[in-house]
């Protein structure tokens, strides 16, 4: 099959009969075809097994219905089924489903029946034309809307629940809980007990018929470009609204971030089946992240599955363009394992990729010091004290300036693995007025609409300029209130660098929209003029944030603003902490911040009744400690002591699950942290956490970008993500199983940055 061609796939099913020789071979017999003209002609029992096989839900399917199930809303009980009218009209259901039929059109697929009357009908037709042929709800309106409660034949097993029923009343017109169901079956001959399921459900079908949709259409639809395969040149499958999460991946460990990629692939050992990661239990696989990351790692870098293409093709549209499926990967086990204790991940709907991107790092990071002696027989040196966050980890540190003297502190912030920048369309520096060149959804802009640009350099200045931080207590003042200024500078340049471009903002009607601007970014960047560097003046001082932060006054929250943010789809938490930043009331002020701050790993974390925590006020907090808590802790978290967990569990009041999110952000400078709380040292019999001790990595200040993510749609949580990866000099397009040398990446539209500091190129850190 050339590369422009499309195709179709047909499956059929055959009964084969086998035996085995003396010699202990196979041999195969009878090779009997599973089709409409056969089916009749088996044994009941034998028909109901391949029905059974052909029609079982694997994990893939398992997976794809429970994100269905989330997004949908619960299944009500029919308020029908008490006083249902049943037709006493001798009629009995055949057990062989070879007999079921509509009685209208005669079609086998897709039967429903009516539990009042006991007609057989077809179901409704989908939306695209297939489904079945309407008998079942024509037969409803032909009696007078009487008989409204159905039930698909084929979906009928012990677990009565697990039915497919339905309710064609006009005031439920839609899938139903029948709580008797078993009963009215049992009035037309059917015997629940021993049932199995034969055919597909209707959220089965829906799952199927969702998989389908070109998800892909709207990028680059019209463009010529050349496909390319090979080693860091494979592609993953879209698996429904999984597009933020194949970018994601494929910039991480598709072979961009060398360091990763080493600890993740068989680099670090001679094959695959020897890999120290993927040496465990098998029933513990599915739910072992390092497991499943490794496997992800090795499929995107070796190459094995890339799909083939001809050395002399040429140019191909990338809309026409299909991907063979035997080539196609679906990454369902590492879905699954990062997101099925996360409410939004593990649904079906599209999310923020710079979300699941910090949500990512943060869950290997628990999982790689959880597991640090797999990690250590990698043989990478002390590989155990560095994880994976700490490749993109930086820390800033925030000068205040008091305007009544001048006195001067400096805060060391927490570290960071992403920097947010937003776009201050006040400094617009060019317009255009062509169309040419502009990404799909800004192409139905009318033709002479003026887009404007915002440099880089104008962002970054934005990000560093002086701030006004009303509110501020100095306790050389006496505590007096006096507004200070506030800069932020980096303290140390990561290996690899992580940008959000903030492309959002407030619109009129009080709701998120995307900012239509393009951002001049350069390929090569220099940061170093961002240092920060010792400060002169005569009242300087250097404090850690984790010691003494400036004390701030307690804004009384208005609850009227409250409501009209949370109206918007943000958490409670969430807006208090937006109101008190920006001092109680201002909503619009809110909403910026709320922009600039809402993936913040402790976004949706409950504010502390007092933001600034002393050691008076922790030594008296009356908390009770459950030492099963605390055991559970240390056990499943794996790399913090007692001491350490107890110390977060009272410093959380109580909540074993903020506890453990305060242990892993506190992680760079833990044994401070607590000393800061406790006003004294560890106990001598507990062992230190050796990566509260681990160095940020630093260096020369100049940047190479190397990946981009893109959005295309109205915001982050819809519309279509894809990445553009740098790959030997050659920036290559990732639109999910589709790869391409890319023409012109989209360096004006991004979302994500990733840039890799230049003196790191050819010199990859080897405690990976």
């Amino acid at each position: 099959m050339s590369e422009g061609e499309s195709f179709e796939t047909k499956i059929s099913y055959s009964i084969v009969a086998l035996s085995q020789a003396k010699d202990d071979d196979v041999v195969c017999g009878a090779d009997i075809p599973f089709d409409d003209d056969f089916i009749g002609k088996f044994p009941a029992q034998v028909s109901l097994s391949a029905k059974s096989i052909i029609n079982h839900g694997g994990l893939a399917l398992q997976q794809d219905l429970k994100a269905w199930e989330l997004d949908e809303e619960p299944k009500p009980v029919t308020k029908y089924a008490d006083a249902l009218e049943f037709v006493d009209n001798d009629i009995t259901i055949s057990p062989n489903f070879s007999d079921w039929q509509c009685q209208k059109s005669g079609d086998k697929e897709n039967i429903w029946l009516n539990l009042s009357d006991g007609f057989i009908g077809g179901g409704r037709k989908n939306w695209d034309g297939s489904g079945g042929s309407n008998g079942a709800v024509e037969h409803f309106e032909e009696t007078g809307e009487t008989f409204p409660l159905v039930v698909k034949l084929g979906t009928i097993t012990e677990n009565i629940e697990t039915a497919d029923c339905y309710s064609y009343a006009k005031d439920e017109d839609g899938p139903v809980k029948i709580p008797n169901l078993a009963q009215l079956l049992e009035k037309r001959g059917i015997k629940v007990c021993g049932m199995q399921k034969t055919v597909k459900s209707t959220s089965e079908l829906e799952v199927e018929l969702n998989a389908t949709y070109a998800f892909d259409a709207i990028t680059e639809a019209n463009a010529k470009l050349v496909p390319v395969s090979g080693p860091g040149l494979q592609g993953l499958h879209n698996l429904g609204n999984s597009c933020y999460m194949n970018s994601v991946v494929q910039m991480l460990f598709g072979g961009t971030v060398t360091e990763l990629s080493s600890r993740y692939s068989t680099n670090s050992c001679n094959k695959l089946a020897s890999h120290p990661l993927l040496n465990i239990v098998p029933k513990d696989a599915p739910s072992d992240l390092l497991c499943q990351t490794t496997k992800l790692c090795n499929t995107l870098t070796n190459g094995f599955l890339s799909n083939p293409k001809p050395e002399n093709l040429g140019a191909t549209d990338s809309k026409s363009t299909e991907v063979d499926p035997k080539y196609q990967i679906q990454p369902r086990m590492f879905k699954h394992v990062v997101g099925s204790d996360h409410v939004d991940f593990r649904t079906g709907q599209q999310q923020d990729a710079a979300q699941y991107l910090q949500y990512l790092l943060e869950k290997l990071d628990r999982a790689e010091l959880k597991g640090k002696n797999r990690l250590n027989t990698i043989g990478c040196e002390s590989s155990s004290t560095l994880t994976a966050s700490n490749l993109f980890k930086y820390k800033t540190s925030s000068r205040l300036i008091c305007e009544n003297d001048g006195h001067i502190k400096h805060v060391s912030n927490a570290a960071d693995i992403m920097l947010t920048l937003r776009i201050p369309l006040s400094q617009v520096t060019s317009e255009r007025t062509s169309n040419d060149e502009l990404e799909p959804d800004e192409k139905r802009l009318k033709p002479d609409e003026e887009i404007p640009t915002v440099t880089f350099k104008a962002c970054l200045d934005a990000w560093v300029a002086p701030q006004v931080v009303d509110g501020m207590r100095w306790p050389h003042l006496s505590n007096t209130v006096v507004r200070a200024t506030k800069d932020s500078k980096f303290l140390n340049f990561p290996r690899y660098l992580l940008i959000q471009m903030q492309r959002y903002d407030l619109g009129p009607d009080w709701m998120p929209r995307k900012i239509s601007c393009c951002l001049d970014m350069p390929e090569e960047i220099d940061l170093n003029h961002l240092r920060c560097m010792e400060q002169e003046g005569i009242h300087e001082s250097h404090e850690s944030s984790t010691d003494e932060e400036p004390v701030t006054t307690q804004p009384n929250i208005d609850k009227g603003t409250i409501t009209q943010l949370m109206d918007m789809g943000f958490s409670m938490n969430g807006c208090k902490r937006a109101l008190t930043a920006v001092g109680g009331s201002n909503l619009e002020a809110a909403m910026n911040w709320i922009f600039e701050h809402n993936t913040d790993t402790n976004f949706n974390e409950p504010l502390e009744e007092c933001s600034n925590v002393t050691n008076d006020n922790f030594s008296c907090r009356d908390i009770h400690i459950d030492e099963g808590v605390v055991m559970s802790l240390v056990e499943n978290l794996g790399c913090f002591t007692a001491d350490q967990v107890r110390v977060a569990i009272k410093e959380c009041e109580g909540n074993a699950e903020r506890a453990a999110d305060w242990l892993f952000s506190h992680m760079d400078d833990l044994d401070g942290a607590i000393a800061a709380l406790t006003n004294k040292e560890l106990p001598n019999n507990s062992v230190k956490d050796t990566s509260s001790t681990v160095q940020l990595e630093d260096g020369d200040g100049r940047y190479t970008l190397v990946g981009l993510v893109s959005h295309i749609g109205k915001n982050t949580g819809s519309g279509h993500y894809v990445v553009h990866l740098k790959k030997n000099g050659k920036w290559i397009l990732f639109n999910d199983d589709k790869v391409f040398y890319s023409k012109t990446p989209p360096f004006e539209h991004a979302y994500l940055y990733l840039f890799k500091r230049t003196d790191t190129f050819g010199s990859p850190n080897e405690r990976y």
